[in-house]
C-alpha cells in the first residue's frame, strides 16, 4: 500500500516506513517519519544510527512499513 494525501492522512513523527530507493525503484526499510513538510512531504530519519536524510519525500515515495 502506497501512502497518498488523498487515501492516508499525515503521518507521525516516529511512524515506520519503507522508502522507494530513486536509481532502482525497489522499497527499503529501515526509516521512520522525522517530520511532515508543508509542502506535503516528509523528512525521513534512518532508524539504524537515527540520521536524518538530507531530502524531503514525497509521499507516493514512501508506504507504511509491513
Amino acid at each position: 500500500m502506497d501512502v497518498t494525501s488523498a487515501a492516508f492522512p499525515a503521518l507521525a513523527p516516529g511512524t515506520p516506513v519503507e522508502v522507494c530507493n530513486r536509481f532502482s525503484r525497489t522499497w527499503t526499510r529501515g526509516f521512520e517519519v522525522a517530520a511532515a513538510t508543508t509542502r506535503g512531504g516528509y523528512r525521513l530519519v534512518r532508524v539504524s544510527d537515527r540520521y536524518e536524510l538530507p531530502a524531503e519525500f514525497r509521499t507516493d515515495e514512501i508506504r507504511l512499513a509491513s
